[in-house]
């Protein structure tokens, strides 16, 4: 591996990684009790006999969160996939819609669409994807380019093949990371630096997540339980099922 490559990317992370560590923490300030109890299933959370405001707090912030991450490391992840594309081919951010990167490699033009990880498709989504690598080439080639031009779906981990005919090549985890810096070994090389300053970051982090399951531990008691203290399953079903009126839907947009 390119010494040289590796220090940069270090710099980088030292830079860039304490935006996806404010992320987390922005959104957590930016939560409310009845928002969470909207987006996450009532009937899990009963069926799963959890039977104090703490447990239900918890288990809805936690799973909420965990989901928020995965979005918000996904972005953070896109940002050093470029780098490094650009450190190495000279690669940049493209402008064109659902595209995030374009490169020359090999005599040949890229268009990448990069994803966290391979699991983020269904049927429409794909048949989008699809659509812009079509629009993307074509305004390649409509700017009077006479290299190829060919469209990547890069995933930052896991594996997935291209399936049969595909449109599109598919490269996740090791196979991306080595097409964009050509290192086959860049996939691990980056694991440590990502780990800068985590144990300082992730401490301020649950500082402000105890804040927060405390604060809505409280306000859930005060609402969503009875004077015995039982937990009003069916109130919640309502927060979060039942037909919203005009003024609820002003209330909550």
């Amino acid at each position: 591996m390119n010494a040289e490559l590796i220090k940069d990317i270090e710099q980088y992370v030292r830079q860039n990684i304490s935006k996806f560590h404010q992320s987390r923490i922005n959104k957590l300030a930016s939560l409310k009790l009845d928002n969470l109890l909207r987006k996450k299933n009532p009937y899990l959370y009963k069926a799963k006999d959890l039977n104090t405001p703490g447990e239900v707090v918890e288990s809805i912030a936690s799973a909420f969160m965990s989901s928020a991450e995965e979005t918000m490391f996904g972005d953070w992840l896109e940002g050093l996939a470029i780098f490094v594309a650009h450190r190495v081919f000279g690669g940049v951010k493209s402008t064109t819609e659902g595209i995030d990167l374009e490169m020359d490699k090999d005599g040949i033009h890229y268009v990448v669409s990069i994803k966290s990880g391979p699991n983020w498709s269904n049927s429409s989504s794909m048949a989008k994807l699809k659509q812009n690598f079509q629009k993307a080439q074509r305004v390649y080639r409509t700017s009077g380019n006479k290299n190829a031009c060919e469209p990547i779906e890069g995933c930052c981990y896991g594996k997935k093949k291209s399936a049969p005919n595909a449109t599109h090549t598919t490269l996740c985890g090791q196979a991306f990371w080595e097409f964009i810096s050509g290192s086959d070994t860049l996939y691990t090389d980056i694991i440590e630096p990502l780990g800068c300053e985590a144990h300082k970051k992730n401490a301020e982090y649950k500082k402000e997540y105890d804040k927060m399951i405390t604060k809505f531990t409280k306000s859930f008691s005060e609402k969503y339980t009875d004077d015995n203290g039982n937990i009003l399953w069916e109130l919640i079903v309502r927060v979060n099922s039942a037909k919203t009126s005009d003024k609820e839907k002003q209330s909550i947009n």
